[in-house]
């Protein structure tokens, strides 16, 4: 069975939630009957590889993300139209194009709709509009509908009259096997010492990543925040702010599982700002080092953490949850 996943930046996973499904149904593959092929971004991913852990590799030079997302997974469609079995599409960017797809092609298009794209605080209307109307294409022209998290299958219900696949993310590979020198080295590295609160997410306004810090700058409570601080005009200048905060530890992408275990193990408190987007990924790995956890208050945070969280709308409820002791969250 050939099966194309189309929609991802591509593999190897960095951060998302898409990237990481993708890798984690490349690297856990069920069958040698299974074939996958994973289109993945040029622009993102310049290191161009033939393949990656037996999935084939195959480079579209637009971006996966932003405005370029819908060329992206429109060309991806179109050289995916022939030789495969099922086409996993993740996201709605480019199902503008699935009735032409399905006109041509005989593949199986199987969706996974993400966090109703059209909600997110970062497109115009325009964009959200455009999202909106590309999400009921899917809904229509897609054999099945997958969602993450429960929120987003009652919306699917309520808004479509449509069932939808609930498959829950795991986070179980985030925890590993470290050694108490490697675990010192690592914090020692970070300059961590005490209690300190963690955040990891792509630096973005719906991340609420400007909340975050400045909570944690006025409670006078170290933060170490890992993100793609680079990446835009808004990260850079929260970079620049921020950075000079003795508080604040500022720290470009890590991709490392095991540094990444080491500071999840020891933070006294893990903020997650994501108020769009389903579940998260970060979250999810989060949950499994059983550390309190601090999330945005909005329907896909609580059913992801079985409503046992504590959860911030505001600058003020993070600097209150982190005046409380860890141990009583």
């Amino acid at each position: 069975m050939k099966i194309a996943i189309i929609g991802s930046q591509g593999i190897p996973a960095q951060y998302g939630g898409f990237e990481t499904v993708a890798e984690n149904l490349v690297d856990k593959k069920l069958s040698d009957v299974i074939q996958y092929t994973v289109f993945c971004s040029s622009k993102d991913l310049p290191e161009k590889r033939e393949s990656y852990k037996n999935a084939k590799l195959k480079y579209i030079p637009f971006r996966a993300n932003g405005a370029q997302s819908i060329i992206y997974d429109i060309v991806s469609l179109i050289k995916s139209i022939h030789g495969y079995d099922v086409v996993l599409l993740l996201g709605v960017s480019g199902c503008i194009f699935l009735p032409i797809f399905r006109f041509f092609s005989k593949s199986k298009i199987i969706v996974n709709i993400d966090g109703l794209e059209h909600r997110r605080g970062k497109w115009n209307w325009f964009a959200k509009q455009f999202l909106k109307f590309s999400e009921k294409i899917a809904i229509i022209f897609a054999h099945k509908i997958i969602v993450d998290n429960k929120g987003i299958m009652d919306y699917v219900m309520k808004t479509y009259k449509k069932t939808s696949v609930f498959i829950a993310y795991g986070g179980d590979h985030a925890y590993r096997e470290i050694t108490k020198d490697f675990e010192k080295q690592i914090l020692s590295f970070y300059g961590v010492r005490g209690e300190y609160s963690l955040a990891i997410s792509r630096i973005e306004p719906e991340n609420n990543c400007e909340l975050i810090l400045k909570a944690c700058a006025e409670a006078n409570y170290p933060l170490l925040y890992v993100g793609n601080w680079d990446f835009s005009i808004y990260s850079r200048s929260l970079k620049s702010y921020y950075s000079s905060n003795p508080n604040i530890h500022i720290i470009n992408s890590i991709y490392d599982l095991d540094v990444l275990h080491v500071l999840r193990k020891n933070c006294s408190f893990y903020i997650h700002g994501h108020s769009a987007g389903g579940t998260n990924p970060s979250l999810v790995e989060a949950m499994f080092f059983n550390v309190p956890i601090i999330a945005f208050d909005c329907i896909y945070n609580k059913e992801t953490t079985e409503y046992k969280a504590k959860y911030f709308r505001s600058k003020e409820d993070i600097i209150q949850l982190l005046s409380t002791n860890s141990s009583a969250l």
